[in-house]
């Protein structure tokens, strides 16, 4: 499936835009795997930590946002937008993705 924040897939038509897909996913900033309570005050194991549960969110979100489109019977989804929003006093970071799902040629 073609993913594009643009409204059109150069070399390709679309044929039908078939709806809005939207997909939401949380990770947590106490990303307290294997560290110890120490390592949890901003070091640099803690930055690791939370950067990779924000890249596993976002994987996530886009894995739910193509299916989403599939169920749509869709063939690329354009003018994606990417939103990240902290949640919870911090807690959490929300990651939230939309895109228009449409049937090319």
């Amino acid at each position: 499936m073609i993913l594009t924040t643009t409204n059109e897939i150069e070399g390709k038509s679309v044929t039908s835009y078939l709806g809005i897909v939207s997909a939401t996913t949380y990770a947590s900033s106490y990303t307290s795997k294997g560290m110890s309570f120490s390592d949890m005050f901003k070091s640099k194991k803690y930055y690791e930590a939370y950067e990779a549960a924000l890249e596993d969110a976002k994987e996530s979100a886009f894995q739910k946002l193509k299916e989403n489109a599939k169920n749509l019977k869709a063939d690329a989804i354009v003018g994606i937008h990417l939103d990240v929003e902290s949640v919870s006093a911090g807690a959490y970071t929300m990651i939230s993705i939309v895109g228009t799902a449409v049937a090319i040629e």
